[in-house]
């Protein structure tokens, strides 16, 4: 009978490297940070209170839609456009991969056993990526519309701590969301030669706005993915009165 034979890579035992640096501290921050927002945004979701305060409106419950029929906190009527938009965007895969299912941890360091068998589940889900662009797309249109809003007071315009906040959260939703792959494709894809198809020279200038903002993914979704929090745990506190909004102006 014919013995099975086993690889010298099969026989190394998981996260063995032959690797001397600190290849362990990217994923692990990684990981803690994931799972940080993970379980905040998750309990700020549940909560359904204390996300509104004078013109601020936590864009974790962006657009507000109150409906009677609905039974749990509005914030799920949002929350699945951005959640799947980041879960599927390439830049997230890579991160949620390495750093909390290991797959590899690092270049060099030994993953799980594999047992690939198509594109099954979470593979399969993440082929939705381009869809979740447009509600994400559309989410930013109401994120500006709250910035602008936060300017706007009982007593005419004006500018509050939680003015800037709104401001900069929309600012670095849209960095992120404007240099997502899939939008590349949306504006620049498809053709081989931007000389050659309709439109050609807009289409060229919207690859070149949409590449600036791609060639720095990585800082955009962290930025953003800390800052939506923040933003979130600003307007709650103003809101349950344990810190105060200052006005600038």
């Amino acid at each position: 009978m014919r013995e099975a034979v086993t690889s010298p890579a099969e026989r190394t035992p998981f996260l063995a490297t032959s690797r001397t640096d600190t290849w362990w501290l990217e994923p692990l921050v990684i990981a803690v940070g994931l799972l940080a927002f993970g379980i905040y945004s998750t309990w700020a979701a549940f909560q359904g209170e204390y996300y509104e305060y004078g013109p601020y409106l936590s864009p974790f419950y962006s657009p507000l839609i109150l409906v009677d029929w609905w039974p749990l906190s509005p914030a799920f009527l949002i929350l699945w456009a951005p959640l799947g938009f980041r879960l599927t965007c390439y830049y997230y895969r890579k991160a949620y991969y390495r750093s909390l299912l290991m797959t590899p941890a690092a270049c060099s360091v030994r993953a799980l056993p594999q047992n690939y068998r198509g594109e099954q589940m979470l593979l399969w889900f993440q082929n939705f990526h381009r869809y979740f662009l447009y509600p994400a797309l559309l989410l930013i249109v109401f994120l500006a519309y709250d910035a602008v809003r936060a300017f706007i007071f009982d007593d005419g315009f004006g500018i509050g701590v939680g003015s800037l906040v709104l401001t900069l959260n929309v600012i670095l939703l849209a960095g992120f969301t404007f240099g997502c792959n899939s939008l590349r494709h949306v504006v620049g894809g498809n053709c081989n030669g931007f000389s050659c198809v309709p439109f050609g020279q807009q289409r060229y200038n919207a690859w070149k706005f949409v590449t600036f903002f791609n060639h720095r993914h990585r800082e955009w979704a962290w930025a953003s993915l800390i800052w939506v929090g923040l933003t979130d745990l600003y307007v709650r506190l103003a809101a349950m009165g344990i810190i105060t909004d200052v006005r600038l102006i």
